[in-house]
């Protein structure tokens, strides 16, 4: 009998949306807090996962932000993106464009240079370590000031080499695309891609915003743009990539349950959709994880499977060449596992 998580952990697959902070596990949380000199609220490792009960967006942020404040050095930052790099080689990522909020760390007075020289230097070991080619999203901080994103641009652009795209994240609601017009045009003039978090808890028309007057080339999350068939509509015709996070939509209750998920109602309109595990340290599951539990509870074939890691090569910044032989790197296996 064929086992499916098997197909799942070795189909080559991209992960477009993980937030790197997110990725902190508790261990080391404490780890690095007793490294730093830092008193953690929580006294054990089982009282931070406690604290994972969220009831939205928001109530998750506050504790994000909490954890972040453990991330001091350069070796901090190198560490916590090697620990996650491991958990997705493990899981058969091959190319990862990972986000990071510099802005979470700069009003710490965390040097701007420390956290992405750690970042930098461990997603450039991880293509010697583990074959994981990857690049690097900056996100500016809705709930911030667009002049704040502006200066954090700015102080971003001797690093351009280490950054392929800027991206928007934090609280949605009450902060709209519109917000970060002028810097999302700076960007693109500098040289950056664009991408922007849309269509999350806020509505359809934040899609649109990001879509028309940030220009982005990918909407991160954008499951509530089923809810405008125009929308979709233009998404399939321009084959807009959505980086879908289906465990962190459950964990902060944009659905009830994972059955109850738009992936594949999305997939049969034609959209590309990808699966990603945005924040997995504090939403219950990395990349392998989140098709695992999406391919039992939405009860997907292993076709879907398929057509899932090719969404994710396609939408990808990875060069053309390598696009080329990861896909046939993907029918390979697919065939080798259909006739086992």
């Amino acid at each position: 009998m064929k086992n499916l998580n098997d197909l799942i952990q070795r189909l080559p697959k991209a992960e477009l949306h993980l937030h790197i902070e997110g990725s902190l596990e508790p261990e080391l949380m404490f780890e690095l807090a007793q490294r730093n000199h830092i008193d953690l609220r929580f006294k054990s490792v089982e009282d931070v996962r406690a604290a994972y009960a969220f009831s939205d967006l928001q109530s998750f942020l506050d504790i994000y932000y909490e954890g972040a404040g453990v991330l001091i050095t350069e070796r901090d930052f190198y560490d916590m993106t090697a620990a996650y790099l491991q958990r997705a080689a493990d899981d058969g990522v091959r190319h990862v464009e990972i986000f990071y909020d510099p802005q979470t760390h700069t009003d710490r007075n965390i040097p701007f240079q420390v956290a992405i020289t750690g970042i930098h230097r461990a997603l450039t070991d991880a293509q010697e370590a583990h074959g994981i080619s990857a690049q690097l999203i900056l996100c500016f901080l809705r709930h911030l000031s667009a002049a704040a994103a502006m200066s954090t641009l700015e102080a971003a652009l001797p690093y351009r080499d280490w950054i392929a795209g800027v991206g928007l994240d934090s609280s949605e609601v009450g902060h709209p695309p519109a917000k970060f017009q002028a810097v999302f045009d700076r960007a693109r003039a500098e040289g950056f891609k664009t991408v922007a978090h849309a269509g999350e808890e806020g509505p359809p028309a934040y899609i649109w915003e990001a879509l028309d007057l940030l220009h982005v080339t990918r909407i991160d999350h954008g499951v509530r743009c089923t809810e405008d068939p125009k929308l979709v509509a233009r998404l399939v015709a321009e084959r807009v990539p959505l980086t879908v996070c289906p465990l962190s939509n459950v964990k902060l209750c944009v659905v009830n349950t994972l059955a109850d998920h738009n992936l594949v109602q999305m997939m049969d309109a034609g959209l590309l959709v990808t699966v990603n595990s945005d924040d997995p340290a504090y939403f219950g599951g990395y990349l392998g994880e989140n098709f695992r539990q999406c391919a039992t509870a939405l009860q997907l074939p292993p076709e879907h499977i398929v057509a899932l890691c090719k969404n994710s090569i396609e939408a990808s910044w990875m060069t053309d060449g390598r696009r080329r032989a990861l896909m046939q790197e993907i029918d390979a296996e697919f065939n080798a596992w259909k006739s086992r």
